[in-house]
């Protein structure tokens, strides 16, 4: 199981809270917790909220995969209205 780590605002973001409710959370679930180099204070995930972690990623993908397809759309589109004046500018 890999580790990860968020700061208490990502956190509280992840899970719908503020910071200092994901502090609160994070100390009644007894996550490990590390004050890092850049001065915040990350909180180690356990399972259950990396599962909820991936899946909002995998949510991102989804969304991102349907942009991308109209954007490849859209430029199709766009491509094959400029063959089609060059056609007609040629003959």
């Amino acid at each position: 199981m890999p580790q990860i780590w968020m700061t208490y605002q990502e956190l509280g973001a992840l899970c719908g809270f503020s910071a200092d409710e994901a502090r609160i959370e994070a100390q009644h679930l007894l996550l490990d917790r590390r004050r890092s180099r850049d001065g915040n204070t990350r909180v180690k995930l356990n399972a259950v909220l990396i599962a909820r972690f991936l899946e909002t990623i995998r949510e991102s993908d989804s969304e991102l995969d349907v942009a991308i397809a109209a954007l490849r759309e859209t430029h199709q589109q766009m491509s094959t209205g400029l063959r089609t004046r060059r056609i007609a500018v040629w003959r």
